[in-house]
Parts: C-alpha cells; structure tokens; sequence
C-alpha cells in the first residue's frame, strides 16, 4: 500500500500535465495552426463540470461551462500551454494514447471526475467511445498501478475500465484521494458506506447486561 500511496492524487503538486486525465476519458483536445491547442470533455453532471473547473483552475488553466446538447461542457480557450499535450495524444484526427503513458494518481483523479461511477461493489472509469485504439493502452496504464481491471465493452454498458474488488476499491480510492463535495455516489466506497451506515460496525452486537451482586455488609452493586 505504500508503493500506491507514492503515487496518489496528493503525492505532487498540481501539473497542466495532469489534464491528460481527462483524454483517458471523453475529453477532446483540437490543435489550432499548430501552436494552440484547445481542451474540452461534455459531462453528465453540473457538480462534474464545476469540480474539473477547481483543478483546471489550480493548474492555470481556466476553464468555462457551457451547455451543449443538455450537457454541461467545459471548455479552455485555445492555448499556447495546451500544445504539448495536443501533440502526445493526438495522430491526426485521432486520440491516442501516448507511448510509455505512466498513469499518475492526479490524472486518475480527474478521469474519475469527468467519467467515473461507483457501484456498491465495482467502480467504472468511462472511456472515449469515439477512440477505441485507446482502450487496451488506458486498462494497462491502469494495470501497472497495482489495479487489475477489466475492459466493460459498450455490449456491457461501457466502453469503460472496471474495478473490483475491495481491496482493489481501497487502493483505487487512496490514489484519487479525498472526493470534491457533492460527488454523488461517483467515489469509490462511497454507496457501501452509505448502505453500512455510521454504526455498522455494532451490528449483530448485543448490548451487555446488567448483573447485581451482593457485596460484604450487605451492599449491592450493579456490573456491566
């Protein structure tokens, strides 16, 4: 555990890099004459929305909302900035994901906020259905943090990546490290301490009994 908790969400600063997370899932990223490039990703959520408007903001890179199609989009400007990362994920018209990508507990972060669902015993991480060549590469960069996870075909209800497990859902919770407020059941862990509750664990514990007994000179006294 502590190897994962080197490279959890909190482990560094915030980096502009760290927007990657959101390519792994819907996120687009256009390139404009070669020198600007321009990030957005559609949610489902506004509390989506406004949550990766927190990072963009915090990493420099400001971001509004608008509303397209009914969904609540986030948008940069095009930015001289956003180039480099324009450059790794995209081969032509295509998203890509980049050779040698080392997923990083911030990036996991981010993905999980435009695109991750918590059920009460898996967690799902969406993906880009207009970019399958990404899916094999984003389940192994998943893979080599310590999280073995399966790839959710659209038959299924994805394209998505899902993890299970327990202690695989304990791991993947400390790398995205605390949940934004208002998340919404979208963290993992999340709806099993909702159905646990705050005194889960008494339950099936009885409550002790009260014994008296006699003691020298005619005293009682009550035992718990």
């Amino acid at each position: 555990m502590d190897q994962i908790s080197f490279f959890s969400a909190e482990a560094s600063g915030p980096r502009p890099a760290d927007l990657a997370g959101v390519l792994c899932g819907p996120g687009q990223i256009e390139i404009f004459g070669r020198t600007a490039a321009r990030l957005s990703v559609a949610v489902d959520e506004p509390w989506r929305a406004r949550a990766l408007a927190a990072e963009f903001t915090c990493r420099g890179i400001g971001a509004g909302v608008v509303t397209e199609d009914g969904r609540p989009l986030l948008r940069t400007a095009f930015r001289v900035g956003l180039i480099g990362l324009a450059n790794a994920w995209c081969s032509g018209p295509a998203k890509v994901v980049p050779r040698g990508f080392r997923l990083t507990g911030a990036e996991l972060r981010l993905w999980a906020l435009a695109a991750g669902q918590a059920g009460e015993r898996d967690y799902l991480l969406a993906m880009d259905e207009q970019a399958p060549q990404t899916h094999a590469a984003l389940a192994d960069a998943l893979g080599c943090l310590g999280l073995p996870c399966q790839v959710v075909t659209p038959r299924g209800g994805g394209p998505a990546i899902r993890v299970t497990g327990r202690r695989r859902l304990a791991a993947l919770g400390e790398l995205l490290g605390a949940p934004p407020p208002a998340t919404e059941g979208a963290w993992p862990g999340q709806h099993e301490a909702e159905r646990r509750g705050p005194i889960a664990g008494l339950r099936g514990r009885q409550p002790r009994r009260a014994r008296s007994r006699t003691l020298p000179g005619s005293m009682t006294a009550t035992i718990w």
